[in-house]
């Protein structure tokens, strides 16, 4: 049965039914829709469509069905296209012809609207959770990390010792801008479509405002027209978890060359590291490859959904099926992402002997040399093209650059012990800067903003134990691979 087949003589052909079914990967709304027609269903009763007696047997309706899919015992019927109609179809089996008002007043472009906002407001707090407790783990391994450092990179060739836990709060940080992305998301889109209606609203005495509140949400549409198209949130969302998965890809990266014997700087826990197919010595840092790898596929999850709003014209358009596959992928594979880094990043092993010898460079501290110089009065781009001259002397004649800078009149002994071990870490003292005050100050900070951001997740209805509301509020990611072994 189709919810149209009064005004189509025919039945829908196999090749139809196949290419438009999404009860494949609509299911995951099943919770939403059962709310969003329970609070149709009051609804309809306080303005006196349905009886109490009918609003009650509709009601015990929805919480059979909500016990059957939570017990598994829920059977597909071969009409079930989405599970909307499935739902709709059990509540009529169930309920009889009182069944049949379920959906009055309400059309599957509003209704569909309502159920993804209500799956995307939860879901999206749900990966802001994962967020903050892999941050919590940076947090713990920068505390730990204690007078560590290595080089810091630009270009990927060595610049300057920071401290190692100056780089894991790097990332920390640039997770927090994810987590205030992905509450902002969550608060436009708190807007409730229920009562648009496939696009101009009803005449029946529908009540938007009263669904909304049943509902927890912060308002009701304005425009009906705008209500059923809008799928604003839903390209916000993409480009949220596409950035966060940009931010999990550079981690990735870093662990990936880190792990590596060119670099050494730190050892993968075996359970969070593949061998080879082939080559019985390998010990491959896969966790890592597929957080930037999947980050294509993000990516792509945003692109493809962009191209397909910007030729659809007001209202409602079938190719708007196409926003749930993506957002449903992209929500379950950065929360998968999310905790297999948490996993790795909390039983990495550094390699301080390794980070620190290449971050101990004569060359790392050339700035330093520079920056006395202009203590001493000397103008920056003067004291830059000294030293600089110095540094190339060093390598074409193949002296050390301690040495030189010792015998130079300008800069002397006090000069060359800026490039003994150690040392060039100790001079960052700005606020921010990768220096033992400066990060001390940092991780501070940072567990502050961990902490308002925890308060911020509560209000958002997230339990107040980050660990316990991922378990409990992430929606499943979905099919997954084998996990493969290369070589």
């Amino acid at each position: 049965m189709t919810l149209w087949q009064g005004r189509l003589g025919e039945g829908m052909a196999e090749e139809v039914a196949e290419f438009t079914v999404s009860i494949g990967f609509d299911r995951v709304l099943a919770a939403d829709d059962l709310a969003g027609s329970r609070a149709h269903v009051k609804g309809l009763a306080k303005v006196g469509i349905l009886s109490d007696e009918e609003m009650a047997t509709l009601l015990a309706a929805l919480d059979q069905v909500e016990a059957e899919l939570v017990s598994g015992s829920f059977e597909l019927a071969p009409g079930d296209e989405d599970v909307h109609t499935a739902v709709e179809r059990r509540v009529t089996e169930l309920a009889g012809e009182v069944g049949e008002k379920l959906h009055t007043g309400r059309s599957r472009n509003d209704q569909v609207a309502t159920d993804l906002r209500l799956w995307c407001r939860r879901s999206l707090v749900a990966v802001a959770v994962e967020v903050v407790v892999l941050q919590e783990t940076l947090l713990q391994r920068a505390r730990e990390a204690g007078e560590a450092y290595l080089p810091g990179y630009t270009h990927l060739q060595r610049a300057q010792p920071v401290l190692l836990a100056h780089h894991l709060l790097a990332h920390g940080w640039a997770l927090s801008r994810d987590v205030d992305r992905l509450l902002a998301t969550v608060e436009r889109l708190n807007v409730s479509p229920l009562g648009a209606g496939a696009l101009a609203g009803s005449s029946l005495p529908l009540d938007p405002d009263f669904v909304a509140e049943e509902l927890g949400f912060l308002a009701r549409f304005e425009n009906s027209l705008d209500a059923v198209s809008d799928r604003d949130f839903v390209a916000e969302a993409l480009f949220d978890l596409a950035l966060l998965g940009i931010h999990l890809s550079r981690i990735g990266e870093e662990v990936v060359l880190w792990s590596s014997e060119e670099f050494g700087f730190c050892v993968i826990g075996d359970a969070y590291a593949t061998g080879s197919s082939m080559l019985p010595q390998k010990k491959n840092p896969d966790v890592a490859e597929l957080a930037r790898g999947k980050t294509g596929r993000l990516v792509g999850h945003l692109t493809g959904l962009l191209v397909t709003l910007k030729g659809l014209p007001l209202a409602y358009n079938r190719d708007l099926q196409e926003d749930k596959e993506p957002l449903i992928d992209a929500v379950g594979q950065v929360t998968l992402a999310l905790r297999a880094l948490r996993g790795l990043l909390a039983t990495i092993q550094w390699n301080q002997e390794r980070m620190q010898s290449a971050a101990d460079s004569a060359g790392a501290a050339a700035v330093d040399l520079a920056e006395l110089l202009v203590e001493r009065g000397t103008p920056f781009r003067r004291a830059h093209a000294l030293v600089g001259g110095l540094v190339r002397d060093s390598l074409e004649r193949h002296v050390p650059l301690a040495e030189l800078v010792a015998a130079h009149p300008d800069l002397g002994d006090e000069a060359a012990a800026l490039l003994e071990p150690g040392v060039a870490v100790t001079r960052r003292t700005t606020p921010g800067g990768a220096g033992p005050a400066a990060v001390a100050e940092q991780l501070e900070r940072f567990t502050r903003r961990l902490g308002v951001d925890r308060s911020r997740l509560e209000l958002h209805g997230a339990p107040g134990q980050a660990a316990g509301a991922a378990e409990a509020g992430t929606p499943g990611p979905g099919p997954t691979a084998e996990p493969g072994t290369g070589s």
